[in-house]
């Protein structure tokens, strides 16, 4: 049996995540030393072949890691620590942003999906308030195979996008937004009550949980294409004559 589990002592590293979804253990920043976040990563890359990630790094610590642990890169914009990112593939997601102040979610949004793989456009400050502007995306958005929509305040974008497009529609909620927009509760509610059947809703701000439910999604298709293109396999002798109307 394969090594599972990866015992450092302040951390259990779960190293048989890649076999089971596809991507290995994603590593969440805040509360770990710099130290800490260099041994998980270090465990990771020993015993994965894909993407190795760190979310919610701020840079000074980046700093630290990618010294202890070289061959990453650092966005600060996205607060993403990466290493061994996967090559671009052809499953396309447009990441949209409601206004400019949801730029730091949809910035990690865009990051990690980047980092696993998917070909991403970014469409940004095409909030209702100005729905021209959003119209004038419909082509772009048509395009993509799934949809991130960034928004706070009332949230209203991602039910906008959803009557536009046919792709999944992965809403994000932003604390972006003025008192009664709870920091990021008004929108949150908004999206789980929005009339455009099927949304996908994830966590206020999460960014990353966007992306990681758009590569689920792209994962999902890889495996089917992957099983159509297959050849079935060889049909045993005599099988024939043992179903229901074969000939002997």
């Amino acid at each position: 049996m394969s090594e599972r589990v990866v015992d450092l002592g302040f951390a259990r590293v779960d190293v048989d995540r890649e076999a089971r979804q596809g991507t290995p253990e994603v590593v969440y920043g805040p509360g770990k030393t710099a130290g800490e976040i260099a041994a998980i990563a270090s465990a990771l890359l020993a015993r994965n072949t894909g993407p190795v990630l760190a979310t919610r790094v701020e840079e000074a610590d980046a700093r630290t890691v990618l010294a202890a642990v070289p061959g990453g890169s650092h966005d600060p914009a996205a607060r993403l620590l990466a290493w061994r990112p996967a090559a671009p593939g052809t499953f396309a997601v447009a990441v949209v942003t409601a206004g400019t102040s949801d730029g730091p979610v949809a910035a990690e949004a865009a990051a990690v999906a980047r980092a696993l793989g998917l070909a991403v456009t970014v469409i940004r400050d095409v909030g209702v308030a100005g729905i021209h502007r959003l119209l004038a995306e419909t082509e772009r958005l048509r395009a993509a195979d799934a949809v991130i929509v960034v928004a706070g305040m009332e949230g209203a974008l991602a039910s906008a996008v959803g009557g536009l497009v046919a792709a999944p529609v992965i809403a994000v909620p932003t604390s972006v937004g003025y008192g009664a927009a709870l920091e990021g509760v008004t929108a949150l509610l908004a999206m789980l009550s929005s009339c455009a059947a099927g949304l996908t809703v994830v966590n206020i701000d999460s960014g990353f949980g966007a992306a990681m439910a758009a590569h689920r999604l792209a994962h999902t298709a890889t495996r089917r294409t992957r099983r159509t293109l297959s050849p079935p396999p060889p049909t045993p002798a005599g099988a024939e004559a043992a179903r229901p109307g074969g000939r002997p």
